[in-house]
């Protein structure tokens, strides 16, 4: 039976919103299917604005795939800014997907991809805009089974209560997996209801269910244990992990937007994973291990993508793209390509010890030449020991002074505070360490006309990294060092006008912290603070620290836990974990040792090019590296 669409309502409210283009759809490459022909229909959210959700890899990626199965249709949904949530509740207007504006409750599945933890106030509004209960245990058998996706997946807990299920891991097969398994459940005339089709999935070992396991605590408040409810169930829920890359080019046909978005461009993920190690990266830890896409299949992607889409820069992606085996002859052969072209080749941040001239060179042999981004993460050796980011502050002025002598005039140096055993003088190095890149600038270029722009975040503490059971710290001692810093910076009147300073502050840390190592009891807390009004929590103008506090202190009092026992805490090597069941293929050994080796200042290589650590991922995911060199280069596009 088919669905209406919702456009003929909507439009009567766009006039009266912000930015009305970002409701409309119909962006070049979108895809609308009939209703009637498909048997699986998902909704693909990303929890954030069209602006930021549209360029998501992730949800483009599912798009696309989905689309391409016969029986199965996929449409997008995005959150809606307040003004349009309050004119649509008021109208009586339900959530709706931006490709034919049908209402996401009219779908089998809402999958949601959760690249940060501060959209979970976004998922509430969507799911009481579409008319789906919150609480996964009030749906019926008319309400879409409510999927998580992404990193932060890795520990749903904190949402638990408001999903059906989560997957763990790369999301390509998984999901044309879950869509057979519907498309025979209800083949079959959809026999015992959602919870039928829910032990179905579970039973895979691939989905997680998390009404189909039980929370015990200790009366100190730690978890005593987590344990399935019902026979069948296993106990352990694995990621999904892609092996060979080049059978999967996704996207192939990338959507253009209608509306700005944060980034224009066509971006290509030339390898997923990475093992450098550095031990607060949970995306390096959860993406293990590492598998690259050869140059061919690179160079067919953006051959492609930019006939399909029209962009004129490209991204290649990666956690650390200058590590790709034949990342020179990838960048050479692109630039030969394009050269004369209006397009332009980017990377995002490079590591230090990665860098060199050629590449740069290469990659703005078209004439765009942006400013260069590093990532030295801690401000002192002994933090970068701490941390595993093994750049000395001689690899990192070699490389400026290069690049300033090279031409670059502006470089952007990334740091986090509030790091395990991190002291105010290790923040305070930063501003030292600044200072000596703009001196080295100016003594290679022979002149003042050199920037630096110091970008400073907090340091959260992730599920599944050897940093799982560090303290984090405090928000006013961060707050307290980030202000010294500035002060150190601006006080200077000799480089002091040359660098720029940005930071975050300590305060949506915390929150972060909260909810990215919470469990099941910080699910009211979410609840509580989009009762009071939260939406876009990571968004500073839309972000109330206040709410966050009031509604925690609500939640947890006369309880064994606060705010402070979930974020400040350091936790005991054999305390129960909220994430514990679910496995990301770390061995927690492993793990618990390189904490250790990390508060004794030991370094850890890279077993791409050194002898395997026994991280653990290889043998219990059954995969492997996967890396080049091919030995094959780029040809020409066309015959001379």
């Amino acid at each position: 039976m088919s669905v209406e669409s919702l456009f003929p309502r909507l439009e009567a409210l766009l006039p009266k919103v912000q930015k009305p283009i970002q409701y409309v759809g119909g962006e070049l490459n979108s895809t609308v299917k009939d209703w009637d022909e498909a048997t699986v229909r998902w909704a693909l959210m990303y929890p954030d604005a069209y602006e930021v959700g549209l360029p998501n890899q992730g949800v483009q990626i599912l798009y696309e795939i989905l689309n391409e199965l016969p029986e199965t249709m996929a449409e997008r949904t995005y959150a809606v800014w307040p003004d349009l949530e309050a004119l649509m509740r008021s109208e009586g207007v339900p959530q709706f997907t931006v490709d034919a504006h049908r209402p996401v409750r009219a779908f089998d599945v809402l999958g949601v991809s959760f690249s940060t933890e501060l959209g979970y106030t976004n998922l509430l509004t969507a799911l009481d805009l579409a008319g789906i209960p919150l609480d996964a245990v009030d749906r019926t058998d008319d309400d879409p089974i409510v999927l998580a996706g992404g990193h932060a997946a890795f520990n749903p807990e904190p949402i638990a209560d408001f999903l059906d299920a989560a997957v763990l891991g790369d999301g390509e097969q998984i999901a044309i997996a879950i869509s057979e398994v519907i498309r025979e459940w209800k083949g079959e005339g959809a026999p015992g209801g959602r919870d039928e089709l829910l032990m179905r999935l579970a039973s895979t070992g691939g989905v997680y269910v998390p009404k189909f396991y039980d929370v015990e605590y200790h009366p100190d408040g730690r978890i005593k244990r987590v344990v399935p409810n019902r026979s069948g169930v296993p106990s352990r829920v694995f990621k999904h992990t892609v092996m060979d890359l080049d059978e999967w080019p996704y996207p192939k046909k990338p959507l253009v937007p209608l509306a700005e978005t944060v980034h224009e461009r066509f971006s290509v993920e030339i390898f997923r994973g990475c093992t450098r190690g550095c031990r607060f990266c949970q995306a390096g830890m959860i993406t293990r291990p590492v598998r690259e896409r050869s140059i061919t299949t690179i160079g067919d992607m953006v051959e492609a993508g930019l006939k399909e889409s029209g962009f004129s820069e490209v991204g290649l992606l990666s956690l650390s793209s200058a590590d790709h085996s034949e990342i020179g002859e990838v960048a050479k052969g692109l630039a030969d390509r394009y050269e004369g072209t209006q397009t332009g080749l980017s990377l995002p941040s490079t590591r230090v010890d990665a860098f060199n001239i050629d590449l740069a060179n290469e990659f703005s042999r078209n004439g765009r030449r942006s400013g260069l981004t590093f990532a030295p993460e801690g401000g002192s050796e002994r933090m970068r020991k701490v941390i595993n980011k093994m750049v000395t502050e001689e690899d990192l002025i070699r490389t400026v002074t290069t690049a300033y002598s090279q031409g670059w005039r502006q470089v952007k140096l990334y740091f986090m505070c509030g790091l395990p055993t991190e002291e105010d003088i290790d923040v305070l190095g930063i501003a030292d360490l600044a200072k000596k890149v703009i001196k080295a600038g100016r003594e290679a270029t022979g002149s003042r006309d050199v920037r630096c722009t110091v970008s400073i975040g907090g340091f959260v503490p992730k599920p599944h990294t050897p940093f799982q059971w560090a303290a984090q710290c405090d928000h006013e001692t961060v707050d307290r060092r980030l202000r010294e810093l500035r002060n150190a910076l601006r006080g200077d009147k000799e480089y002091g006008k040359a660098i720029g300073y940005r930071y975050h502050d300590g305060k949506p840390s915390i929150v972060e912290g909260l909810l990215s190592r919470g469990d099941r009891r910080v699910g009211s807390v979410i609840r509580a603070v989009w009762e009071d009004g939260g939406r876009f929590d990571g968004w500073s103008e839309h972000f109330s620290y206040e709410r966050w506090m009031t509604a925690a202190e609500r939640v947890f009092s006369g309880g064994a836990v606060d705010v402070d026992w979930y974020t400040t805490r350091e936790r005991e090597e054999h305390e129960v974990l909220p994430w514990d069941h679910l496995d990301a293929g770390l061995d927690r050994e492993w793990l618990w040792q390189d904490w250790q080796d990390a508060v004794s200042d030991v370094e850890v290589e890279d077993c791409r090019w050194t002898p395997c650590y026994d991280c653990g991922v290889c043998p219990t995911m059954g995969t492997e590296i996967q890396i080049g060199p091919t030995g094959k280069k780029l040809l020409p596009l066309t015959v001379v």
